[in-house]
């Protein structure tokens, strides 16, 4: 689609594409009879049954198939396989009994290989590699990317590359992926009493009896500690109201709040973060990286990303300081209950802020004073040009230039048609637009309109280095593609308008 051609000028576009790759299988965890897009009651019982009748020729022989014709498609099986066994051994009579070769194939059959990109890989996020190279020209970058596998499941996948814009064209290049994909471990996070205190609230918590909880617990809440507070509140329980449901809202919010850490050999590449909390069962969308920097000059990484739990929306943020632990958290505010938010990459005037849509229709900034609870919300942009007038949205954090935030944004047309614009924020005041693009940057066009949602650019994140923008974008869903601009250009063309 190329009916407007005054400003797509400024992009030029690298030729260099990701594609899916169905062959990046994950060995998860499979619980017969109790698989999201089917659910019902466990059969686990029975299998297990099953499984312990088998004689130890068979066990054998079966156990031998299994690794002849899985081992080469992940990097540990027998360790996957071990893993899944312990998950479901309470489940096993006698289970010490067995000897390791029947627990591995018991395993077996409670693991499923799920193809993580095989559906769809789309919209990505971009940010400086944390590990930087002496002896590589050019910038190293992480590149976060949304993967659908079977039953439309979305995940966060990863890949990396160098951006040399002083190279030319061929200053593009994305490092090898590997075929192998790693879930990571699981674990519980704490959360902090006050964002337990704003979730539990914006969930309906009756407020005395939240507040007497609360008293009875530490900063850090994990569910050891709610459990021993949460005893003494049943001994009230004639005095208190809605004490079960109260309880059983913070179980949830605390058990939302969960680490996953990778094994440090593993690639990046290699890392996917899946599902691990009730909320986003049914996926992990768009997320949104920036590197954040605080007042005295230490940096991490945060992103935000949409949580589906099958039939409603929320935001969530995860941090990390290497893309090998990752801590995910619940956001709470009215700016944080629809898609898209986007952080700055620093604060300003003393608070942390994002871009939101929380009205699903008009771009807005709002503004939080720990980054978790977003409450303040301040109009920025609505929709006034022919290819947005549907609804517009954020397409990543807003990136810092000499003269202001440039926001890369998207917009929607006729015929469901996407197209990516571009804002201009004063530095100090970020709710003042100083400069917009009044023709798209960027729209679909030849192959770009074809794919699982035809008709679609879309982005989460860019970056800027020596003066050019690189920028990742999502074609119809279905592939990964480069765009870059000259960033002075931009910055004269967003001026002048």
């Amino acid at each position: 689609m190329t009916a407007h051609t005054t400003q797509t000028a400024l992009l030029r576009r690298t030729g260099v594409m990701v594609t899916r790759d169905p062959r990046r299988v994950a060995a998860a965890l499979f619980l017969p009879g109790q698989e999201p897009s089917a659910p019902g009651s466990s059969r686990a019982a029975g299998l297990v049954e099953r499984c312990s009748l088998l004689s130890d020729d068979e066990v054998d022989a079966t156990l031998a198939d299994v690794r002849a014709g899985y081992a080469g498609r992940h990097t540990d099986l027998d360790a996957v396989l071990r893993n899944n066994f312990a998950a479901i051994a309470h489940r096993v009579p006698e289970v010490a009994d067995l000897s390791a070769d029947r627990r591995l194939l018991i395993g077996a059959y409670f693991t499923r290989e799920i193809a993580v990109e095989a559906a769809a890989l789309f919209n990505p996020s971009i940010v400086p590699h944390p590990v930087q190279s002496a002896a590589s020209d050019g910038l190293r970058f992480v590149m976060s990317a949304r993967a659908v596998s079977e039953g439309h499941l979305s995940t966060i996948v990863f890949r990396s590359g160098t951006f040399a814009p002083s190279e030319g064209p061929g200053g593009l290049r994305l490092e090898d992926a590997s075929r192998f994909v790693s879930l990571g471990a699981r674990r519980d996070a704490p959360l902090g009493r006050e964002r337990l205190r704003l979730q539990a609230q914006a969930d309906g918590a009756d407020p005395e009896t939240l507040d007497y909880v609360l008293s009875n617990l530490p900063d850090g809440v994990d569910l050891a500690a709610l459990d021993a507070a949460t005893h003494a509140l049943r001994q009230e329980a004639l005095t208190r109201i809605d004490i079960d449901a109260t309880i059983e809202m913070l179980r949830r919010t605390v058990a939302s709040s969960y680490e996953v850490i990778f094994d440090p050999a593993s690639k990046v590449c290699e890392r996917t973060l899946f599902p691990e909390a009730d909320s986003e069962s049914h996926g992990m969308e768009d997320a949104r990286f920036t590197r954040l920097v605080a007042d005295d000059g230490t940096a991490t990484y945060a992103a935000t990303y949409t949580a589906f739990d099958g039939s409603h929306v929320g935001s969530r943020r995860l941090d990390t300081d290497d893309f090998r632990t990752f801590r995910s958290s619940p956001l709470t505010g009215v700016a944080a209950e629809n898609k898209g938010m986007a952080l700055f990459p620093r604060q300003v005037g003393g608070r942390y802020l994002a871009l939101s849509r929380w009205d699903r229709e008009n771009n807005a900034v709002a503004s939080s004073a720990d980054g978790y609870h977003w409450d303040d919300v301040a109009g920025l942009q609505t929709p006034e040009q022919r290819w947005e007038l549907t609804q517009l949205g954020n397409c990543g954090p807003p990136l810092e230039t000499e003269i202001g935030w440039v926001v890369l944004t998207h917009g929607v047309g006729p015929m469901r048609a996407y197209a990516m614009g571009a804002l201009l924020l004063d530095l100090d005041e970020p709710t003042k637009v100083i400069g917009r693009l009044t023709e798209p940057l960027l729209e679909p066009r030849g192959a770009e309109r074809d794919g699982y949602v035809p008709n679609v650019v879309y982005s989460c994140g860019a970056l800027i280095h020596e003066q050019k923008l690189l920028l990742p974008y999502g074609c119809s869903d279905t592939s990964i593609r480069f765009g870059v601009v000259d960033v002075p250009r931009l910055l004269e063309r967003l001026v002048s308008g």
